[in-house]
């Protein structure tokens, strides 16, 4: 049943190498993590309610193994626009200059930009939770990014880039020319957390220090690496410091942001 499976998740990702506790945290259901009918996957991606029935719906007329596709919100599309309104939840305020150092990450080198919501039907909403998690891509309506005392600023500017679109680093198509995924060390029912994700790359380079990657010890359940970079001189895998020149390169194709410079240029 999919909500026992992430029962078992301890729903943060830390600053550097997130590293899975299962000795002192009590699991919470899905329903206590996001208090509506939504699920997760990777630690930190919500998926909508009508895709959480599909895969249940598919794994009662089906003994075919679930796809990459069941497991992820792969009908997320791009925002609409490049600026986007948010608001804050009363109860989180105090986070108010976390929120917008991580919002400042992404405008400061992309097209994005975010402003305090108006009256707009289709905004981000910033609100507590029992770990860092966000859905993928442009939903509508009134969009979560729930975040609670963990989350640092690079932590926001991560489920940011969720928001805006982006998967995990690690579940690139190519990813297994530069990591070795150590099953083994996988929480048992997490490995779905690894698998592949068929994407656009926009011909970007894999980049370790993506701050959409994985650490080394993510999901483990022995405290030995889950993820085994084969360039022995990688440093800083898993960093949620700062948005690497690879990730803004990724939001500057997707959103199409020298496109927009162009045509601003062209309309002064």
């Amino acid at each position: 049943m999919l909500l026992l499976l992430f029962a078992f998740v301890f729903f943060a990702e830390c600053v550097n190498n997130a590293v899975i506790n299962t000795t002192d945290h009590h699991p919470e259901t899905l329903e206590e993590l996001t208090s509506d009918t939504n699920s997760l996957v990777e630690g930190d991606i919500l998926l909508n309610s009508q895709l959480v029935r599909d895969i249940r719906t598919r794994r009662k007329v089906t003994t075919e193994p679930l796809s990459v596709k069941d497991n992820r919100n792969a009908m997320s599309t791009v925002w609409p626009t490049t600026h986007i309104p948010y608001e804050i939840s009363p109860e989180i305020e105090s986070r108010t200059s976390d929120i917008l150092a991580a919002m400042e990450m992404l405008s400061k080198h992309t097209c994005i930009t975010f402003h305090k919501r108006g009256t707009e039907v289709d905004y981000v909403f910033f609100q507590n939770g029992n770990g860092c998690a966000s859905y993928i891509g442009f939903i509508g309506g009134k969009q979560s990014v729930f975040m609670p005392p963990q989350c640092s600023s690079g932590n926001i500017a991560h489920e940011l880039l969720h928001t805006l679109g982006f998967q995990h680093e690690h579940t690139r198509s190519d990813r297994d020319q530069y990591i070795e995924v150590v099953q083994n060390n996988i929480l048992p029912g997490m490995e779905n957390n690894f698998n592949k994700i068929n994407g656009e790359t926009f011909g970007i380079p894999y980049d370790y220090t993506s701050i959409m990657h994985y650490g080394r010890t993510f999901f483990s359940s022995n405290g030995q690496a889950t993820i085994i970079p084969k360039d022995s001189d990688v440093h800083g895998m898993g960093q949620r410091q700062k948005l690497m020149k690879s990730d803004i390169e990724r939001v500057r194709h997707l959103y199409h942001c020298d496109d927009l410079k162009s045509n601003s240029m062209t309309d002064s």
